[in-house]
């Protein structure tokens, strides 16, 4: 089977429909779409006030579990 070098793109009715490519190019893909989803979750978590408890009250939830 020949590796393609360049993405192929696949048509059916002369309409693209889907895309051959190298699996180094689909890793690199997914993981810059896992950068951009994880700073639009940091994005949206920084909007949030941040609420602290004093460490005191943890240890004392903790110690009761």
């Amino acid at each position: 089977m020949k590796a393609f070098a360049e993405p192929e793109i696949v048509t059916r009715n002369g309409k693209p429909v889907s895309v051959i490519l190298p699996i180094k190019d689909y890793r690199e893909i997914m993981e810059r779409l896992e950068d951009v989803e994880d700073v639009a979750y940091l994005k949206k978590a920084r909007r949030k006030p941040l609420h602290y408890r004093p460490l005191e009250d943890v240890l004392a939830d903790l110690a009761k579990k």
